[in-house]
């Protein structure tokens, strides 16, 4: 049986597995402040009334589960309100939630959610590229779902890592709406009489960016909606650990057997582009201090039209102009705001490098000098 030992407490986490029972009971019983992530599934609440045919009278496989039907808004606003909770004391304090509903219960959701204390950070538009058509045509076609990103407080250092799903979206900042398609093909999971097993399995691609975005190799990642398991899947491959709650056995037979099919990739392959807001910050004056630079040495702008010379205390002075290397920078090129360190060089046998070198220099002193 796998688990995971926190030293705090002294108590384990029974990660990497799959946890029969009601996700609130079982959420109940497991240490407070120990997940990293959650993502949850909860049930829609479609309120289907009656079967839903297509043109040719062939019944469409919808939502109509046991697990989906609540009495009334109120028993499922109770349902949504306890099972948060549950999920809010499990989390570290710099822990993070995703929600996904349609427009049937984010709402509801999304309220419960600030009601509970959560922080929201962002609701992300999942824009289907290949959503199931509206039969009845007396209502526009449903193309997307929404989810709901939120820390565990407002003062959270949740884990956001920026420039891999900037790499991810070919070096451009990533938008909250996302374009990707359904769970078709090969990827959807089919039972013993070849019918969908799970009516609601989300894609593989969903879960990849949530997890790559805002978590980091080592964490654990509980999903208490397992369903057939795409959340422990993707967790899994991306060298996480996860958690999986699901109370219908059906369903837990599809996700072990997945789960035992799953490889995690190669190490190497794990890491991603790290943020820079997550890096130590070093001010220029460190660098003048340690004589990586001198006072008195000038400094120059790409393309040599601008210089500037090092004070000792770690400004710079210009011809009409002194303060630090972002405000004689924006100064000199007219500009409200400047990155100092990729707008200065220095010279060394004729050739200007630019001076963010010596900063990455003493991070990677402070990273060296940090236990591992």
């Amino acid at each position: 049986m796998a688990t995971k030992t926190l030293a705090r407490e002294a108590v384990t986490l029974p990660v990497n597995q799959i946890l029969a029972g009601d996700c609130i009971e079982v959420m109940n019983g497991l240490p407070e402040a120990s997940i990293d992530l959650i993502f949850a599934d909860p049930p829609y609440n479609l309120q289907l009334r009656g079967d839903l045919h297509r043109p040719d009278n062939s019944k469409v496989d919808a939502v109509n589960d046991h697990w989906d039907q609540f009495a009334s808004f109120a028993a499922y606003d109770r349902f949504t309100r306890d099972w948060l909770a549950a999920a809010r004391r499990l989390l570290k304090p710099n822990g993070a939630i995703w929600v996904i509903g349609s427009y049937h219960n984010i709402f509801r959701v999304g309220a419960a959610l600030q009601d509970q204390g959560f922080w929201l950070l962002n609701d992300v538009v999942w824009r289907k590229s290949n959503p199931m058509p509206n039969f009845k045509g007396k209502r526009l076609t449903n193309a997307h779902e929404t989810l709901i990103w939120a820390s565990k407080d407002e003062a959270s250092k949740y884990t956001f890592n920026y420039e891999a799903l900037k790499a991810l979206n070919e070096g451009i900042q990533m938008r909250s709406d996302w374009v990707l398609p359904i769970c078709t093909g090969h990827e959807r999971i089919k039972d013993a009489a070849g019918d969908k097993a799970h009516p609601t399995q989300k894609p593989e691609s969903l879960l990849h960016r949530v997890i790559l975005a805002t978590t980091n190799p080592g964490d654990v990642v509980l999903d208490p909606f397992f369903g057939t398991g795409t959340t422990g899947a993707v967790a899994k491959m991306l060298g996480r650990d996860f958690i999986g709650i699901e109370r219908e056995e059906a369903y837990r037979a599809v996700a072990t057997e997945r789960m035992e099919r799953v490889r995690r990739y190669d190490a190497s392959a794990l890491e991603v582009t790290g943020s820079k807001r997550a890096e130590p910050r070093v001010p220029f004056g460190q660098v003048v201090e340690r004589g990586m630079l001198r006072p008195g040495e000038e400094l120059f702008s790409i393309g040599n039209r601008h210089k500037a010379k090092v004070r000792a205390d770690g400004t710079l002075i210009g011809n009409d102009v002194k303060g630090s290397i972002h405000q004689v920078g924006a100064h000199l090129e007219g500009a409200p705001s400047c990155n100092g360190w990729t707008y200065w060089h220095f010279k060394r046998d004729g050739k200007l490098i630019s001076i963010d070198i010596l900063r990455q220099q003493i991070r990677a002193e402070m990273d060296d000098a940090r236990p591992h």
